[in-house]
């Protein structure tokens, strides 16, 4: 059960570790990775880490020229691809020609994903929380099959968050068509779900060399944050009423260099080897939440069973449309 290995090794980094210190010494010369969202906050110092070390990074973008131009002056080997999650035939088309070169796939860090935005809806009349967050990197994951089984010890890590204690799955409507839209048990929902997937692929592709994680990166002030007004910010604790942060937010928030360390520490640590399928924090293996867990820390039940991890994959398969 995924629930026993949920506890910290301990691995002797933490909160404050950043993702250059994880990689201080190792070298990833050789080694490709994918990392989605890699131009924008913790995404571009996931990337900027992983160049460092001598890894060559693919970023798929939306917009080319964005990303091209974020990433300008990170030194390294990266390389800008085209690529819309939502959008899955652009999925599709990325997967294929990165499998086409022939090269294989170390790591690849589904870090983009969306954050209580307002209602919309795409491709099957998906919710677009589940369907960017979950189902895009899904569909991602499965045409990168070949290329990471063939780098014989890869590793696919999805961003979760610890938003994941604010709902389950919602089963029987998971993309609201039959209850009022709540951004945030969407949200919620979206980030439990990248935590079963990499428990699922975890399982299913672990025999053939490929482990998977989920992380919680960390609160981090970033763009993610772009569909909240000061109003909510305000209301939620994040900020004063003059606009500023709290000492306590300011405390207990991660700079976004901080916040790519999990992410970097389960994408490329040894310490992590013959295990998988776990949800992470603070750079180290999260425990499992209990009574006297707060509200910001460790991980819940039910983003670590393994039998959900198994109906959501099944469910994401019918959704997809792929059959046996």
């Amino acid at each position: 059960m995924a629930t026993a290995d949920q506890h910290p090794i301990p691995s002797g980094y933490g909160r404050a570790t950043t993702a250059s210190e994880i990689l201080d010494g190792i070298s990833l010369a050789g080694r490709n990775f994918v990392v989605t969202g890699g131009y924008s906050g913790i995404g571009l110092e996931t990337v900027r880490a992983l160049a460092a070390a001598g890894a060559h990074v693919t970023v798929p973008a939306r917009s080319r020229e964005k990303a091209k131009a974020a990433l300008e002056g990170i030194e390294g080997s990266i390389q800008v691809a085209e690529m819309d999650l939502a959008d899955l035939a652009s999925v599709r088309k990325f997967a294929r020609e990165f499998s086409q070169t022939g090269s294989p796939l170390h790591g690849l860090i589904n870090n983009a994903g969306i954050m209580a935005c307002p209602l919309a809806r795409i491709g099957d009349g998906w919710e677009s929380q589940f369907a960017i967050c979950h189902i895009g990197h899904f569909e991602l994951a499965r045409g990168l099959e070949k290329p990471l089984k063939d780098a014989v010890g890869a590793r696919v890590v999805a961003l979760s968050s610890i938003a994941h204690a604010r709902s389950d799955i919602i089963w029987d409507d998971i993309h609201f068509r039959d209850r009022p839209y709540d951004k945030w048990e969407a949200y919620g929902q979206a980030k439990t779900a990248d935590a079963l997937f990499a428990l699922g692929l975890d399982r299913r592709w672990k025999s053939d060399g490929v482990r998977a994680f989920s992380v919680h990166p960390g609160g981090i002030f970033t763009p993610l944050q772009r569909h909240l007004s000061d109003e909510e910010m305000i209301a939620m604790g994040w900020k004063a009423p003059d606009g500023t942060i709290p000492p306590m937010v300011q405390a207990r928030f991660k700079s976004p260099a901080a916040g790519a360390a999990t992410a970097v520490w389960c994408a490329t640590s040894s310490q992590l080897d013959d295990r998988g399928g776990v949800y992470c924090e603070d750079c180290d293996i999260a425990q499992l939440a209990g009574p006297a867990s707060q509200r910001w820390e460790h991980v819940r039940p039910w983003a670590c069973d393994d039998a959900s991890a198994d109906r959501l994959w099944g469910l994401t398969e019918t959704m997809l449309g792929i059959h046996g």
